[in-house]
């Protein structure tokens, strides 16, 4: 099986996406909240991945990221 290479949007790029999807699904005033508590509880990302993400198959996981990834047409 072949996978692609995977190119990281550029910071800017994905900063902005990420506020319009906090935008779209919150809206204004929620978004801002919530950026508000990540950064007061001083969100550990890498801990909430590992337990969200430790029990899940490989392969169910990257079959479901392909899946999604066509469906949003990237």
């Amino acid at each position: 099986m072949m996978h692609e290479t995977i190119t990281p949007p550029a910071t800017v790029e994905l900063l902005s996406r990420g506020m319009e999807c906090l935008i779209k699904e919150m809206g204004v005033v929620d978004a801002e909240y919530f950026i508000a508590a990540v950064q007061r509880e001083r969100f550990d990302y890498t801990k909430w991945q590992r337990d969200r993400f430790d029990n899940v198959d490989l392969n169910s996981f990257v079959n479901n990221a392909a899946a999604y990834a066509k469906s949003v047409g990237k």
